[in-house]
């Protein structure tokens, strides 16, 4: 602890530390909570950077100080109250930046929001404020004067991942494709119709916006009522289509069974999730939608879960060099799954078409 206490102490805005104690959610950072002396002042949370994921430490701490800065000055503007609590702020370490680095890792310092707590249950009510809430925040940073970095490059590029499948298909490197040769060619079949995104970015007919880039029930911050204080998880933040935040929160909260789910009869779309999560994402995110945009909210639903079976694919085929497997075929099981869910969520995209037509 003597070590984290030198790295606090980096950052002069924090007061008389009293305790440092893990947090055990998130996935990729390590993460504390600071508890200071004195009662009047904040706690804090301090955490180191996987920059192993995330490399250009710059650019990452960039794109989010503009984001916080600018959602900031819109609820200032708006005159909202208790703004602390509605959007995340990060300490200047003595240097100035918002990040320290100790030789071997960077670490970076936010204020602790009180009398808050994060909901893991996904339910239409909690679909619903998603929904909501990220459609808002994409709506707030609609307008952000500058164009921020990609922190994550071709991160939900599908042109990217069918060239990564194709590249281990040709390469075969674990002699593994005898066996998967008929889930590529089903790939393959659509894979033209999958790509349109980017085929529509390139005839200006479709623009690229801020997005959050990992929406789940899990990265927004509840009051004690049960209201959405704000979006947290901000490090994947940056310019994509719309259809990251509407698709992936859709790939895995619609989805009825596991990710590597074995038995796939429990692999279906569920609409109940998609209309609760489409219906508050179109209240809130409406104002600055294009019609293409709105139009293909469906092809969204239909893209992420056909994106991770080609990711899945492509490592099984190479020979399970990316995701960490549990057992042999693992990679395998994955695909299956999400190809699945992607002809489930393909077969309601008429219903989904037809709801959203209701909801305009």
């Amino acid at each position: 602890m003597e070590n984290l206490n030198q790295i606090i102490k980096q950052f002069p805005e924090v007061g008389e530390v009293k305790e440092v104690k893990a947090l055990t959610s998130g996935l990729i950072n390590q993460t504390y909570l600071v508890k200071t002396v004195d009662p009047q002042e904040a706690d804090y949370v301090l955490q180191r950077i996987n920059h192993q994921i995330f490399t250009d430490i710059d650019m990452l701490q960039h794109n989010i100080e503009v984001v916080t800065g600018h959602i900031r000055k819109k609820l200032e503007t708006q005159n909202e109250t208790d703004i602390d609590r509605k959007v995340l702020r990060f300490l200047p370490a003595t240097d100035g930046k918002t990040f320290y680095y100790d030789g071997e890792g960077y670490w970076r310092v936010s204020v602790f929001i009180p009398r808050s707590q994060t909901l893991e249950a996904v339910t239409p009510d909690s679909s619903y404020l998603a929904g909501l809430k990220f459609g808002e925040f994409q709506a707030m940073l609609a307008d952000v004067p500058e164009q921020l970095g990609e922190i994550i490059p071709d991160f939900h590029n599908m042109e990217f991942r069918m060239k990564q499948l194709r590249e281990a298909v040709a390469t075969n490197a674990a002699g593994r494709l005898s066996e998967v040769q008929d889930i590529v060619d089903a790939i393959e079949k659509d894979a033209d119709e999958m790509c349109s995104a980017e085929r529509l970015f390139r005839e200006g007919k479709l623009p690229k916006r801020i997005c959050h880039c990992d929406t789940k029930v899990s990265n927004m911050l509840f009051d004690e009522d049960g209201k959405v204080l704000c979006v947290i998880d901000l490090d994947t933040v940056m310019p994509s289509f719309i259809f990251s935040d509407f698709g992936d929160f859709l790939r895995s909260a619609a989805n009825t069974g596991k990710e590597d789910e074995k038995d796939l009869n429990n692999v279906r779309f569920n609409m109940e999730i998609f209309k609760a999560f489409a219906k508050g994402y179109i209240e809130s995110a409406r104002s600055f939608l294009t019609p293409v945009e709105i139009e293909m909210l469906p092809y969204a639903a239909t893209l992420f879960p056909y994106m991770q079976a080609v990711r899945f694919l492509a490592d099984y085929i190479n020979g399970d060099t990316y995701y960490q497997t549990k057992y042999e075929g693992h990679n395998l099981v994955r695909t299956k799954a999400q190809y699945k869910l992607y002809l489930e969520a393909k077969a309601a995209v008429p219903e989904m078409k037809a709801y959203i037509a209701g909801l305009l």
